[in-house]
C-alpha cells in the first residue's frame, strides 16, 4: 500500500497551518467555526449543523439511517486555544482575561497580539502586569502600541511571526486543537465517500480549554447518542523519553484523570498495527499519558465508550522550555510545533480506524484468549482440559 502523493502532502499541510492560525479562545471559536464551515459548503451530501452548545457536528445526510445498523461513530476536537478576551480598554491600556492554562511566568512582558471585533487586524501589545489569583481567570493588563479600535469582547493572543513548515515541522500559534480539527476533516474526505460509513460524523466542540464545557454539553444535553463511540483528537505535550515527536501519532491509552474504555482502545492499537504491517513507513506509539487531561475522560465519565488520539506537541499552550523555566529558568512564549509526519499519519489512523472499527471478520480480544486456552491449558495438568 502506498501513501498519498507530494502534492496531496503539501494541501494537508497547507490546511493544518491555515487551521491552527486561526486565532480562537474558548467561547470565541469562531474563525475556526468559519472554515469549518467554508469545508463543508463544497462537499454535496454533507450537512453542518450546531447543538444548543455552539458544537458543530459534520455528517452525511444519510447518517440516522446508517445508525440503525451500526452505532454511530464521532471523531472529535476541540475549536479553542488558550487565549486572551478583552474586558474593558482605556486609552492604550487593555485589560484580559486568559481563558487556558499557562504558568504566570510565562506572561511577564510578553507581547500580544489584539484583533478588532471582526478579526481584520490586529495591534501589538505588551503585557505589564498580571493579576493571577483574579476569577474566573487570571488577568493582565497589556499597554497598546497606539490606541487601537478594540474593545469588550475582542481576541487577544501571544504575538508570534507567521505560521510555516520547515525541517519537518509546522510551527503555527495554536496546533492544539486546531491542527486535528484539520485531520478530522481531512479524513473525513475519504471517509464520507464510503458507502458504508454512513455512521462516522464528526464533532468540534468549544471551550475544551475552561474545562470540556462544549463536551459536557453535549454528552449531557442529548448531542450524543447513549450508544456513540467517540475517537477523541487532541494534541498532548511531548516528552522526548516517552512520546517524542515524529515517532507517529499516539493512540492514547488514558490521561491523568482516567482509562478510557479500553475494547475501544485496544481497537483502534490493533487497527494501528495492522495497518503499519501494511504500510512500514507508517509509524505509531500507544501511550497512557502522564499528565493532562482530554474530552475522552470527560465523555467517559458521562458513560459514552470513547477513546483519544493524539499528536505530540511541541510548546504546549505556547510554553517554551517548561522544565527549565520551573525550575528557575526564564519564561518565554514560542509557537507550538508538530511533526508534519506525525500530522499525516493521524489522518491516514483516523481513516483506517473509521474504516475497519466494524469491518466483518476482525477478531474479538475473547478469541485470542480462548485460542490460548484450548492450545495450553494442559500445562496445569491432567486435572484440566480444555473446553472444545
Amino acid at each position: 500500500m502506498t501513501g498519498p502523493g507530494k502534492s496531496e502532502l503539501k494541501r494537508r499541510e497547507g490546511m493544518l497551518l491555515e487551521f491552527a492560525s486561526a486565532p480562537a479562545a474558548a467561547g470565541h471559536e469562531r474563525a475556526v467555526e468559519v472554515l469549518v464551515e467554508k469545508w463543508a459548503a463544497r462537499r454535496a451530501g454533507l450537512t453542518l449543523e450546531r447543538d444548543s452548545h455552539g458544537n458543530l457536528i459534520v455528517r452525511r445526510r444519510d447518517f440516522k439511517k446508517a445508525c440503525r445498523k451500526t452505532a454511530p461513530l464521532f471523531i472529535t476536537a476541540h475549536m479553542d486555544h488558550p487565549a486572551f478576551v478583552v474586558l474593558s480598554v482605556s486609552g492604550k491600556e487593555a485589560k484580559l482575561e486568559f481563558r487556558g492554562g499557562v504558568h504566570d511566568q510565562y506572561f511577564k512582558g510578553a507581547r500580544v497580539e489584539i484583533f478588532d471585533a471582526g478579526l481584520r487586524r490586529s495591534y501589538p501589545a505588551r503585557i505589564v502586569s498580571l493579576d493571577a489569583p483574579a476569577k474566573p481567570f487570571k488577568t493582565v493588563v497589556a499597554r497598546l502600541e497606539r490606541p487601537a479600535p478594540v474593545g469588550p469582547g475582542c481576541l487577544g493572543r501571544w504575538l508570534f511571526p507567521k505560521s510555516s513548515v520547515k525541517k519537518g515541522l509546522a510551527r503555527a500559534n495554536g496546533c492544539d486543537d486546531a491542527a486535528c480539527v484539520a485531520a478530522a476533516l481531512i479524513a473525513y474526505e475519504g471517509i464520507s465517500r464510503d458507502k458504508k460509513l454512513g455512521h462516522v460524523a464528526l464533532l468540534f466542540t468549544r471551550a475544551e480549554e475552561t474545562g470540556f464545557v462544549g463536551a459536557i454539553g453535549a454528552a449531557r444535553g442529548g448531542t450524543l447518542p447513549k450508544n456513540a463511540r467517540l475517537v477523541c483528537l487532541e494534541c498532548s505535550r511531548s516528552f522526548p523519553h516517552d512520546s517524542p515527536i515524529g515517532a507517529g501519532p499516539i493512540v492514547r491509552v488514558g490521561d491523568k484523570m482516567s482509562v478510557f474504555t479500553p475494547g475501544l482502545t485496544n481497537a483502534v492499537s490493533d487497527i494501528a498495527a495492522a495497518y503499519q504491517k501494511s504500510r512500514p513507513d507508517f509509524k505509531f506509539q500507544r501511550k497512557l499519558m502522564p499528565g493532562g487531561t482530554c474530552e475522552a475522560s470527560a465523555f467517559s465519565f458521562y458513560g459514552l465508550k470513547a477513546t483519544c488520539l493524539c499528536l505530540p506537541l511541541g510548546n504546549y499552550h505556547n510554553m517554551a522550555d517548561i522544565e527549565g523555566v520551573l525550575a528557575g529558568g526564564k519564561a518565554r512564549v514560542g509557537q507550538e510545533h508538530v511533526a508534519v509526519s506525525d500530522f499525516h499519519g493521524l489522518v491516514d489512523l483516523i481513516r483506517e480506524t473509521a474504516s475497519r472499527l466494524d469491518a466483518p471478520g476482525r477478531p474479538a480480544p475473547r478469541q485470542g484468549m480462548e485460542k490460548i486456552w484450548k492450545e495450553r491449558a494442559f500445562v496445569l495438568g491432567p486435572a484440566v482440559r480444555p473446553r472444545r
